[in-house]
Protein backbone atom coordinates (compact mmCIF):
# COMPACT_ATOMS: atom_id res chain seq x y z
CA UNK A 1 0.00 0.00 0.00
CA UNK A 2 1.40 3.38 -0.83
CA UNK A 3 2.17 6.04 1.64
CA UNK A 4 2.28 9.55 1.21
CA UNK A 5 4.42 12.15 3.74
CA UNK A 6 3.73 15.92 4.59
CA UNK A 7 5.03 18.62 6.20
CA UNK A 8 3.58 21.11 8.96
CA UNK A 9 5.57 24.64 9.77
CA UNK A 10 9.09 23.52 9.27
CA UNK A 11 11.28 25.22 11.21
CA UNK A 12 14.98 23.69 10.67
CA UNK A 13 18.55 24.14 10.07
CA UNK A 14 22.34 23.90 11.20
CA UNK A 15 23.07 25.09 14.75
CA UNK A 16 21.82 28.34 14.99
CA UNK A 17 21.20 29.21 11.46
CA UNK A 18 17.72 28.92 10.07
CA UNK A 19 16.89 27.78 6.56
CA UNK A 20 13.41 26.69 6.90
CA UNK A 21 11.19 28.88 8.05
CA UNK A 22 7.74 27.70 7.99
CA UNK A 23 8.00 25.36 5.71
CA UNK A 24 4.66 23.29 4.46
CA UNK A 25 3.68 20.81 1.75
CA UNK A 26 2.28 17.46 0.74
CA UNK A 27 2.77 14.25 -1.05
CA UNK A 28 -0.48 12.15 -1.28
CA UNK A 29 0.40 8.51 -1.20
CA UNK A 30 1.81 7.87 -4.97
CA UNK A 31 2.66 10.96 -5.77
CA UNK A 32 5.41 12.29 -7.50
CA UNK A 33 6.20 15.97 -5.92
CA UNK A 34 9.24 18.03 -7.73
CA UNK A 35 10.77 20.34 -5.24
CA UNK A 36 12.01 23.37 -7.35
CA UNK A 37 13.85 27.15 -6.68
CA UNK A 38 17.25 28.64 -7.18
CA UNK A 39 20.27 27.45 -5.60
CA UNK A 40 20.61 28.26 -1.88
CA UNK A 41 17.03 28.51 -1.30
CA UNK A 42 16.13 25.15 0.86
CA UNK A 43 15.80 22.62 -1.11
CA UNK A 44 18.67 19.91 0.17
CA UNK A 45 17.57 20.69 3.79
CA UNK A 46 14.10 20.07 3.32
CA UNK A 47 15.27 16.20 2.63
CA UNK A 48 17.84 16.39 5.07
CA UNK A 49 15.08 17.38 7.84
CA UNK A 50 12.60 14.88 6.37
CA UNK A 51 15.29 12.44 7.43
CA UNK A 52 16.41 13.99 11.09
CA UNK A 53 19.69 15.79 9.45
CA UNK A 54 19.16 18.93 10.78
CA UNK A 55 18.42 20.78 13.91
CA UNK A 56 14.42 20.90 13.57
CA UNK A 57 13.37 23.53 16.31
CA UNK A 58 9.26 23.35 15.10
CA UNK A 59 6.99 21.88 13.01
CA UNK A 60 5.79 18.61 12.26
CA UNK A 61 6.30 15.27 9.73
CA UNK A 62 3.82 12.47 8.64
CA UNK A 63 4.89 9.65 7.34
CA UNK A 64 1.61 7.86 6.24
CA UNK A 65 -0.38 8.07 9.86
CA UNK A 66 2.57 8.07 11.72
CA UNK A 67 4.10 11.16 13.08
CA UNK A 68 7.87 10.75 12.87
CA UNK A 69 9.15 14.59 13.69
CA UNK A 70 10.95 12.80 16.97
CA UNK A 71 12.46 9.47 15.23
CA UNK A 72 15.94 9.51 14.81
CA UNK A 73 16.71 8.75 11.11
CA UNK A 74 17.56 5.39 11.04
CA UNK A 75 14.21 4.68 12.57
CA UNK A 76 12.82 7.15 9.63
CA UNK A 77 14.22 4.48 7.75
CA UNK A 78 12.93 1.44 9.12
CA UNK A 79 9.59 3.34 8.92
CA UNK A 80 9.68 3.59 5.07
CA UNK A 81 12.06 6.92 4.53
CA UNK A 82 14.83 6.63 2.13
CA UNK A 83 17.05 9.18 1.11
CA UNK A 84 19.56 9.34 -2.06
CA UNK A 85 21.78 11.91 -1.38
CA UNK A 86 23.28 14.58 -3.84
CA UNK A 87 26.74 13.34 -3.16
CA UNK A 88 25.86 9.58 -3.72
CA UNK A 89 28.01 8.70 -0.76
CA UNK A 90 28.78 4.95 -1.88
CA UNK A 91 30.91 2.91 -0.17
CA UNK A 92 34.04 3.32 -2.10
CA UNK A 93 35.89 -0.18 -0.99
CA UNK A 94 32.86 -2.47 -0.96
CA UNK A 95 31.91 -4.31 -4.20
CA UNK A 96 28.33 -3.45 -5.75
CA UNK A 97 27.18 -6.47 -4.52
CA UNK A 98 28.58 -5.80 -0.88
CA UNK A 99 26.65 -2.16 -1.15
CA UNK A 100 23.37 -3.50 -1.54
CA UNK A 101 23.96 -6.38 0.90
CA UNK A 102 24.37 -4.18 3.70
CA UNK A 103 21.35 -1.93 2.88
CA UNK A 104 19.18 -4.59 2.59
CA UNK A 105 15.74 -4.85 5.05
CA UNK A 106 13.55 -7.99 4.12
CA UNK A 107 10.68 -7.61 2.39
CA UNK A 108 12.23 -5.12 -0.07
CA UNK A 109 13.79 -5.27 -3.30
CA UNK A 110 16.32 -7.92 -3.63
CA UNK A 111 19.27 -7.11 -5.28
CA UNK A 112 18.95 -9.40 -8.26
CA UNK A 113 15.75 -6.86 -8.89
CA UNK A 114 17.54 -3.75 -9.01
CA UNK A 115 20.29 -5.99 -11.31
CA UNK A 116 17.13 -6.36 -13.29
CA UNK A 117 16.32 -2.72 -13.33
CA UNK A 118 19.70 -1.42 -14.00
CA UNK A 119 21.44 -4.38 -16.20
CA UNK A 120 24.60 -2.18 -16.29
CA UNK A 121 25.26 -2.92 -12.80
CA UNK A 122 24.92 -6.33 -13.04
CA UNK A 123 27.81 -6.49 -15.36
CA UNK A 124 30.16 -4.94 -12.59
CA UNK A 125 28.66 -6.45 -8.72
CA UNK A 126 32.55 -7.73 -8.42
CA UNK A 127 33.46 -4.13 -8.45
CA UNK A 128 34.16 -1.79 -5.65
CA UNK A 129 32.45 1.53 -5.40
CA UNK A 130 35.59 3.47 -6.61
CA UNK A 131 35.74 1.98 -9.83
CA UNK A 132 32.50 2.83 -11.11
CA UNK A 133 31.37 5.42 -13.52
CA UNK A 134 29.33 8.50 -12.27
CA UNK A 135 26.56 7.21 -13.86
CA UNK A 136 27.17 3.48 -12.44
CA UNK A 137 27.67 5.18 -8.59
CA UNK A 138 24.02 7.07 -9.08
CA UNK A 139 22.73 3.72 -10.14
CA UNK A 140 23.88 2.09 -7.15
CA UNK A 141 22.81 4.98 -4.92
CA UNK A 142 19.34 4.20 -6.00
CA UNK A 143 19.37 0.59 -5.92
CA UNK A 144 20.86 0.58 -2.15
CA UNK A 145 18.05 2.72 -0.87
CA UNK A 146 15.62 0.25 -3.00
CA UNK A 147 16.95 -2.67 -1.14
CA UNK A 148 16.19 -0.73 2.48
CA UNK A 149 12.38 -1.04 1.49
CA UNK A 150 11.20 2.39 0.86
CA UNK A 151 7.79 3.69 1.12
CA UNK A 152 9.02 7.12 0.32
CA UNK A 153 12.26 7.97 -2.14
CA UNK A 154 13.84 11.39 -1.52
CA UNK A 155 16.01 11.94 -4.69
CA UNK A 156 18.77 15.05 -4.24
CA UNK A 157 19.58 16.27 -7.60
CA UNK A 158 20.32 12.69 -8.89
CA UNK A 159 20.68 14.02 -12.43
CA UNK A 160 23.77 16.11 -11.70
CA UNK A 161 27.04 15.58 -13.57
CA UNK A 162 25.76 12.97 -15.88
CA UNK A 163 25.37 12.67 -19.29
CA UNK A 164 22.19 12.39 -21.41
CA UNK A 165 21.97 9.26 -22.13
CA UNK A 166 22.60 8.19 -18.56
CA UNK A 167 19.84 10.63 -17.53
CA UNK A 168 17.41 9.61 -19.96
CA UNK A 169 18.26 5.49 -18.48
CA UNK A 170 17.31 7.04 -14.57
CA UNK A 171 14.66 8.79 -15.78
CA UNK A 172 13.33 5.22 -17.07
CA UNK A 173 14.12 3.41 -14.59
CA UNK A 174 12.59 5.89 -12.18
CA UNK A 175 9.16 5.48 -14.28
CA UNK A 176 9.39 1.69 -13.73
CA UNK A 177 9.87 2.29 -10.39
CA UNK A 178 6.88 4.32 -9.73
CA UNK A 179 4.37 2.52 -11.75
CA UNK A 180 5.59 -1.70 -10.08
CA UNK A 181 5.91 -0.19 -6.89
CA UNK A 182 3.41 3.41 -6.60
CA UNK A 183 6.20 4.86 -4.19
CA UNK A 184 6.18 8.39 -3.13
CA UNK A 185 8.66 10.78 -4.41
CA UNK A 186 10.27 13.56 -4.17
CA UNK A 187 12.60 15.08 -6.47
CA UNK A 188 15.11 17.89 -5.89
CA UNK A 189 16.47 18.66 -9.18
CA UNK A 190 18.08 21.75 -11.27
CA UNK A 191 17.13 20.87 -14.39
CA UNK A 192 13.56 22.21 -14.06
CA UNK A 193 12.15 20.70 -17.70
CA UNK A 194 13.18 17.06 -16.80
CA UNK A 195 11.81 17.40 -13.38
CA UNK A 196 8.06 19.09 -14.19
CA UNK A 197 7.97 16.30 -17.32
CA UNK A 198 8.91 13.32 -14.88
CA UNK A 199 6.17 14.89 -11.76
CA UNK A 200 2.66 15.69 -11.32
CA UNK A 201 3.08 18.03 -8.94
CA UNK A 202 5.84 20.84 -7.45
CA UNK A 203 6.54 22.82 -5.13
CA UNK A 204 8.83 26.25 -5.45
CA UNK A 205 11.12 27.22 -2.76
CA UNK A 206 12.35 30.70 -1.97
CA UNK A 207 14.54 31.86 1.22
CA UNK A 208 13.55 28.43 3.35
CA UNK A 209 9.65 28.95 2.59
CA UNK A 210 7.13 27.66 -0.08
CA UNK A 211 6.48 30.03 -2.54
CA UNK A 212 4.16 28.39 -5.46
CA UNK A 213 2.31 24.86 -5.51
CA UNK A 214 0.51 23.14 -7.95
CA UNK A 215 0.70 20.64 -10.51
CA UNK A 216 3.59 20.52 -12.61
CA UNK A 217 0.84 21.40 -15.64
CA UNK A 218 0.35 24.26 -13.93
CA UNK A 219 3.79 25.37 -13.65
CA UNK A 220 4.47 25.00 -17.21
CA UNK A 221 1.40 27.54 -17.93
CA UNK A 222 2.78 29.97 -15.38
CA UNK A 223 5.23 32.38 -16.49
CA UNK A 224 5.89 34.60 -13.93
CA UNK A 225 6.84 31.51 -11.30
CA UNK A 226 9.06 30.90 -13.75
CA UNK A 227 10.23 34.29 -13.84
CA UNK A 228 9.96 35.19 -10.61
CA UNK A 229 11.74 32.12 -8.57
CA UNK A 230 13.55 29.87 -11.23
CA UNK A 231 14.94 32.71 -13.64
CA UNK A 232 13.83 29.98 -16.85
CA UNK A 233 11.08 29.79 -19.69
CA UNK A 234 10.44 26.08 -18.92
Amino acid sequence: MSVGISAQNLVAGYGPTVVLDGLSFEAPAGSTLAVLGRNGVGKTTLLCTLMGLTNLSDGAIQLGQRGIAALPTHERVRSGLCYVPQERRIFPSLTVAENLAVSVIPGGWTPEAVFDLFPGLAARRNNAGNQLSGGEQQMLAVGRALVGKPDVLLLDEPMEGLAPIIVESLFDALGRIRKESGMTMLLVEQKVDLAIDFAQDAIVLDRGKVVWTGTTAALKADEEAQHNYLSVGV
